[in-house]
């Protein structure tokens, strides 16, 4: 990603404009953007800053490039590029060494004689002595292996993907309706931290309103980060619409739209399978099967009216019977106080809860549906909650 002094945005008539490079209008760009894989891969060895030298030298004659596009350039390539980087505080006992020498031999010493006796006691040459004095400065680390993708679109892509991502660092709030990979997006934005609620629009049709980081937590950077994260992940996926409404630098507000016809691509990979450690260790200590039950990882999408409901997994006797597990992580009171009116709606489902112990002195309201947890609900107090409702469940005590 980018840091926000490098977002090239503008604001048209109430609309947020990323700065985003295609065919048709940047036509010289695929080969400006061929000529930087270039310095970066045949690079080895040199410095930084002379890296970034020879990437603003390809841009000389453009005319049509705002200074900030060509350092986030070199920031995408710095990100996938390894540099050496010397053992930690190496370079400044160099300095040391090597200055309070040269201000005891100076006197009555040519330059020349200074810089051989040091080298002599250093015991290097003076040329590799000068290389390391400064090696510890970012701009003079030098490049060790360049990993990037020789292929140009690759790099233009990863350009148009991060300027979108910046700004969403100022998003309040932002709405994605979804069709094809709904399950899909809303892990997603799960993975990512993300508040989120739920709507029903239509059949296979979903609308995922998120809690952006100038809405919630104070506008930490830490969540505006986490929302520029969901990005990519999005991207990879079918059938979505964004609209986000961003805080604009005056005070104001605008709105970035978004959809996945509009050609922006990502390297994402598939998610993970689970949203927390909390739930993997669960599922992980489960097994496959328990007593009959089997663990399905979020197996249903429930409605009520226009909210839809995707608990974490599902139980599935071997009878046909079904009890519906979510699992309460550590969110803010919002999310909690959500997360019980989302319960309570479809609380003609039969869903238990696992809830962590810390949740619960802060007020949760434990009923008999509930499993408390210090750090992952235990397989033996979930198999005994599910045998006491297949006992309700029969007419049992």
């Amino acid at each position: 990603m980018l840091t926000r002094d490098l977002a090239i945005v503008r604001f048209e008539r109430g609309r947020v404009v990323p700065d985003l490079l295609c065919r048709a209008e940047h036509t010289r760009y695929p080969a400006y953007a061929r000529q930087m894989l270039a310095v970066y891969r045949e690079g080895t060895g040199r410095a930084r800053r002379d890296l970034h030298r020879e990437v603003e030298r390809v841009f000389e004659g453009e005319a049509d490039c705002d200074p900030r596009r060509v350092r986030a350039f070199c920031r995408l390539l710095d990100q996938e590029s390894e540099y050496g980087v010397p053992a930690r505080g190496e370079g400044a006992a160099l300095r040391l060494t090597v200055f309070t020498r040269a201000a005891e031999l100076g006197a009555g010493r040519s330059p020349g004689e200074v810089r051989t006796t040091i080298a002599s006691e250093v015991g290097r040459p003076w040329p590799e002595v000068e290389g390391d004095l400064f090696s510890d400065a970012p701009g003079l680390q030098r490049l060790a292996a360049f990993r990037g993708s020789a292929e140009p679109e690759v790099l233009l892509s990863r350009y148009n993907v991060a300027q979108v991502q910046a700004c969403l660092y100022r998003a309040e709030r932002a709405t994605v309706v979804a069709t094809d990979d709904f399950k899909t997006i809303l892990r997603y934005a799960k993975l990512a931290g993300l508040l989120h609620e739920i709507r029903r629009l239509g059949p296979e049709r979903y609308r995922i309103d998120l809690a952006g980081p100038a809405s919630v937590l104070r506008q930490t950077r830490r969540y505006g980060v986490r929302f520029a994260c969901f990005l990519p992940a999005l991207l990879a996926c079918r059938g979505w619409r964004l609209d986000a409404v961003v805080r604009a630098p005056w005070g104001g507000h605008a709105r970035l739209c978004l959809s996945s016809r509009l050609g922006l691509r990502s390297r994402h990979p598939e998610p993970s399978e689970f949203d927390s450690g909390v739930e993997e260790r669960f599922a992980r200590a489960f097994g496959g099967m328990r007593d009959g039950w089997k663990l399905l990882r979020e197996a249903e999408v429930l409605w009520e009216g226009q909210t839809a409901f995707v608990p974490d997994f599902v139980f599935r006797h071997e009878d046909g019977r079904e009890v519906l597990f979510e699992v309460v992580g550590f969110w803010t009171p919002r999310y909690l106080e959500r997360k019980r009116e989302t319960l309570s709606l479809f609380s003609r489902h039969r869903i238990l809860v696992a809830v962590p112990r810390e949740t619960v002195r802060r007020g949760w309201q434990v009923s008999r549906d509930t499993v408390v947890y210090a750090t992952a609900p235990r397989v033996e107090d979930v198999l005994g909650a599910l045998r006491r409702i297949a006992e309700e469940d029969q007419g049992g005590p």
